[in-house]
């Protein structure tokens, strides 16, 4: 395989966990040989998303997608959400006969039941039937793996995470010297899916800091006076965030991995969280930080691991193990028996799609 498509409805200049992810399986699909081509709402006139402005729907129609299809002329389709485009290509691939394979990044009925009294089942029975359709849907972790068997999706394939060890790294500064210690941070989307104000409501000494932004953010600065919001912050100056708070609290209880948790722990910072998908994934009996129903507890807890321990957890993560696996997938939707065995290596941690392929 040569060539992918990835098409996309997340995309710059929204920050977020889908379009890092993206962004870091290009940059090493590419280093790996892989032309890598997107198709996002930047082809195309978009709107705000109700609710949700930073996310911009793409107007276009299903003949102009295939346009845009054939002109990349791409080994692979891979549809990466279940927007406008996504759906637009799902329908061009079926009437085509394009293999394709999904990806399921966002627990879309949780995040839209957060919002509006629409049922979890509808949600759910509309996500299955789009996911089932492709040669395979690829899901974060064995928990998100297990919980969507059970709802009736199938063909679910690994595809695990990682965290850029050298840009993630400890950074001790003077950045938040000037706060009452400890520090508890969140960095993420201040949305209300994200459950923040289960971190924002703890009685916790020190201070809590908020970096992100999100359509919850005036709203809160305005409920919790005293907590730090920084809004939208990236480069060394989140990593500085990172690195010299004393503890990462992540309350989201819908999240499906949690690219944040791996960016925390690479700068040394412990976890303190729910035991629920993503943190049971990343964290669970590492030793990197703690999981409790008690997020009070958890946070003071947190404070006690090793920073040091921290960081080795999160060298265990790679992106390019991450790409491998994603091309084993690719793989995997045009020969199921050729490919099935090393796909089950790079699960287990061993080998690497090069090997198996032109060995």
């Amino acid at each position: 395989m040569s060539s992918i498509l990835i098409v996309t409805d997340a995309w710059k200049p929204q920050i977020n966990g889908v379009v890092r992810t993206l962004e870091r399986l290009s940059v090493e699909l590419r280093s790996m040989g892989i032309r890598v081509e997107f198709l996002t709402p930047q082809s195309f006139h978009s709107i705000p998303m109700p609710s949700y402005g930073e996310i911009r729907l793409s107007l276009t129609l299903p003949h102009i997608v295939r346009g845009f299809i054939e002109k990349y002329d791409c080994d692979h389709l891979h549809i990466a959400t279940e927007g406008p485009l996504g759906l637009m290509a799902r329908q061009v691939a079926k009437r085509d006969g394009h293999v394709f394979t999904t990806s399921y990044h966002t627990r879309f009925p949780e995040y839209l039941q957060a919002r509006y009294p629409v049922p979890l089942s509808f949600s759910y029975s509309w996500l299955r039937r789009f996911h089932n359709s492709g040669q395979g849907c690829m899901v974060a972790t064995s928990t998100l793996e297990a919980d969507l068997r059970v709802r009736g999706f199938d063909n679910l394939l690994r595809w695990s995470r990682g965290v850029d060890h050298q840009r993630f790294r400890p950074m001790r500064t003077s950045l938040l010297d000037h706060l009452p210690g400890p520090r508890f941070l969140y960095v993420g989307r201040v949305a209300v899916e994200k459950n923040i104000e289960a971190f924002l409501q703890l009685n916790l000494p020190g201070t809590k800091v908020v970096v992100g932004g999100g359509p919850q953010l005036e709203e809160l600065k305005v409920a919790y006076p005293e907590v730090l919001f920084t809004g939208p912050v990236v480069g060394d100056e989140l990593i500085e965030y990172y690195a010299n708070s004393d503890v990462f609290v992540f309350p989201s209880q819908t999240d499906t991995f949690g690219n944040v948790l791996l960016e925390a722990l690479a700068c040394g910072t412990p976890v303190a969280a729910f035991p629920v998908m993503g943190p049971i994934d990343v964290i669970g009996n590492s030793g990197a930080g703690v999981l409790k129903n008690d997020l009070q507890a958890a946070a003071l807890e947190a404070l006690e691991v090793s920073r040091d321990h921290c960081r080795d957890v999160a060298l265990r993560f790679t992106w390019r193990a991450s790409a491998e696996q994603f091309l084993a997938n690719a793989e995997y939707a045009y020969d199921p028996a050729f490919t099935a065995g090393f796909r089950q290596d790079l699960y287990a941690g061993k080998g690497s799609v090069g090997n198996h392929l032109n060995g």
